[in-house]
């Protein structure tokens, strides 16, 4: 029963695994990922090892047709195969593409042929082709529209989460292979014991979706257009966007820097005499390190402009594969190739973002289609491509000495061409796409290093101007003692911008009409820290940064520190939030000094002429949370900070201010200068 005048409490909606039906899909989907990137490490390795005694060149061929023979159904044949299964019993094509993928994997290490290892992949693709749209389509049947975003996020992460398993699966078998081989009637090597676990997660996964209930029979679709296709009418798109056309070029980069290691890790890792442990180690480690990087890299450099990571994050790829192209050990390359692994991740997930953000909602869709298809083809030239060329330059040890010989074999030469690549697409994606040009890329990066934001213009600005910030609570006086500091400087000659916030220009008195209007007490918190911020960026951008270039000192009544006060302490916001909004209005400009006028609240807001604003009118408690916060901020940088009692007399306070700023003037004013001019009188708020 519900209480009169109690809210009834509100559900948490329960988690979309809880849908028994899609979580018996998700679970086959999982296990079908599982076993497809299995797969795919167990094949190669597979064609690597039965071409062993064939030669270097005729090994990395063979692995390259293994990479062929998996992408080219879904290029040729994927529009067809998708038409077709929208026309059939949607859970029946699943089992019965199940079944037919777990007879042809068993099938590879019971024939045993090279042969039979081309035409097996290819058929499983082909299978695959009727498998993948049929999934897809059913998903949105399964769960209900306002929870299909995230069922689709989970199904990205077993799509793609789970291929570092599959590495490790496979590392593992091929360590006690030796001792497992004996119990299997057929083989000992790893890649047998892969590819019937294999079949096994595909046979797992039919008898989950035989007893899936609640899926269609069918429906009649049309034909999906070709990837071709897709990749022309795309680029229509993109093309005529420098920075879309940016992002998709380092993207495409980025990817192909992955696939050059992929396509290639079998042959290499052999000559480093690491086996299918260390193919299947180094394979997932390109999946680690992208999982990280696209965690992790974004968050550790928040500071750094978006646009210039992903620049410096393809370029830092394309050093790391040159480094992996040229040192030969196994350890060591396989910490390397997580490394590449997170550069490419912050190049995809950045890129991700920005296309999400800078395509407008109409192109999204075709945006993402066109860059999927390209990134499908890109993979499908690297990977088969890769290898190929590495056989074809085959082995070209070079002798340094009697005793010193460096390999160096096409291997080596593909990963150098594809850091070159790299590198070259990282430059351009800093051409197309740097929003701060004029600013040192270093300068930028190790102050995001160090958690901030590089604002060299600040700097500049600083050596030609002054920049004054008084600060304080309601009634403090600190407006008066502005008012003075300004007319002492005017009166000694300096060229003086008096100026305050909110409201120094046409569009902060709006703001300001807003923001301390008593009738406005509705405003929530981070819209106040927002207007606050948008009056500060217009500021300085209008009235303070324009003065400090023609070298004038610039006064202002109130600054960031107000806000980092008033809304951070105040309103009970994140500092974090706060300070990184405004540093990002501000440019990073900070006063060269700040006057902080301390007043107890209580004495303070005794001064306040009636009616109060809406700032005014908040409670004690507020104004002493905000002087507290004042305090805190003084006390972390005492040198730039000048903290004054505010209950002395105001002729007191201002000596104490003028002989704070003579120390500071790049043309200092004698103290005799002062005295022949007398005291200034006393101006009230």
């Amino acid at each position: 029963m519900t209480l009169p005048g109690r809210a009834t409490p509100r559900r948490k909606p329960a988690h979309v695994l809880a849908n028994v039906p899609y979580r018996r899909l998700w679970t086959s989907m999982s296990m079908c990922s599982l076993g497809d990137w299995l797969n795919i490490i167990a094949l190669t390795a597979l064609a690597g090892n039965l071409t062993q005694s064939s030669g270097y060149q005729v090994q990395s061929l063979a692995i390259g047709g293994v990479f062929v023979a998996k992408m080219l159904p879904a290029i040729v044949l994927g529009p067809l195969a998708g038409a077709v299964a929208d026309r059939f019993d949607r859970r029946l094509t699943m089992v019965v593409a199940d079944i037919l993928r777990f007879a042809l994997v068993l099938s590879i290490p019971l024939v045993g042929t090279y042969q039979w290892v081309i035409v097996a992949t290819f058929l499983v693709e082909c299978v695959n082709l009727f498998w993948v749209p049929a999934k897809d389509a059913t998903v949105p049947n399964l769960v209900p529209k306002e929870r299909l975003e995230e069922a689709n996020q989970l199904n990205l992460l077993v799509t793609y989460g789970t291929a570092p398993v599959a590495a490790l699966m496979f590392a593992a078998l091929s360590l006690p292979a030796a001792l497992l081989g004996g119990m299997l009637p057929i083989g000992r090597e790893p890649t047998t014991l892969a590819l019937f676990l294999n079949a096994v997660l595909y046979l797992a996964s039919a008898a989950l979706i035989f007893n899936l209930r609640g899926i269609p029979k069918g429906h009649v679709g049309h034909a999906a257009p070709s990837v071709l296709r897709q990749v022309v009418d795309g680029w229509r798109f993109v093309g005529g966007n420098q920075v879309i056309r940016g992002l998709v070029i380092g993207m495409l980069g980025a990817f192909a820097a992955g696939g050059a290691v992929v396509g290639v890790a079998k042959i290499y890792v052999e000559t480093l005499e690491g086996g299918d442990a260390g193919y299947g180690t180094v394979f997932g480690a390109v999946f680690v390190g992208m999982a990280a990087g696209m965690f992790f890299g974004p968050r550790l450099l928040r500071e750094l402009s978006r646009r210039r990571l992903f620049g410096l994050a393809i370029l830092a790829a394309g050093f790391v594969l040159a480094l992996i192209a040229l040192v030969h050990d196994l350890v060591v390359v396989i910490l390397l190739t997580v490394v590449l692994g997170a550069c490419a991740g912050i190049a995809w997930i950045i890129g991700y973002t920005l296309i999400g953000l800078e395509v407008e909602d109409r192109l999204r869709g075709r945006t993402f289609s066109f860059l999927q298809s390209t990134a499908r083809i890109v993979l499908l030239l690297v990977v088969a491509v890769a290898p190929t060329l590495a056989g074809l330059f085959g082995q070209h040890p070079i002798t340094f000495g009697p005793e010193l010989v460096y390999r160096f074999d096409g291997a080596n030469i593909v990963m150098l061409a594809g850091a070159v690549l790299a590198m070259v697409v990282g430059v351009l994606a800093l051409r197309h796409m740097d929003d701060r040009k004029g600013v040192s890329i270093f300068g930028d990066l190790f102050a995001a290093v160090r958690g901030e934001r590089f604002a060299p213009e600040a700097a500049e600005e600083r050596s030609h101007g002054l920049f004054i910030a008084f600060e304080g609570g309601e009634g403090s006086g600190k407006t008066t003692q502005s008012r003075m500091l300004a007319i002492w400087l005017r009166d000694q000659g300096f060229d003086v911008v008096q100026t305050r916030e909110p409201g120094a220009t046409k569009v902060g008195m709006r703001l300001r009409a807003i923001l301390l209007d008593a009738a406005h007490q509705g405003l929530s918190p981070r819209s106040e820290a927002l207007l606050y911020a948008a009056d500060r960026a217009e500021h300085v951008e209008k009235v303070i940064r324009p003065a400090l270039r023609r070298g004038a000192t610039v006064i202002s009544d109130r600054y960031v520190d107000s806000s980092l006060a008033y809304q951070g302490a105040g309103r009970a916001l994140d500092q974090e939030d706060v300070a990184r909004i405004n540093s990002w209005a501000t440019g990073g400009l900070t006063p060269d000094l700040t006057v902080l006028i301390d007043v107890p609240p209580s004495v303070g807001l005794t001064r306040m002429a009636s009616p109060a604003d809406r700032i005014e009118s908040e409670p004690l408690e507020f104004h002493e949370r905000v002087r507290r916060e004042f305090r805190a901020l003084a006390a972390t940088d005492p040198d730039r900070y000048l903290v004054l009692d505010g209950t002395q007399a105001q002729n007191d306070i201002s000596r104490l201010v003028q002989d704070r700023v003579r120390e500071i003037l790049s043309d200092p004013v004698p103290v005799e200068s002062e005295e022949a001019t007398g005291t200034m009188p006393a101006i009230r708020d």
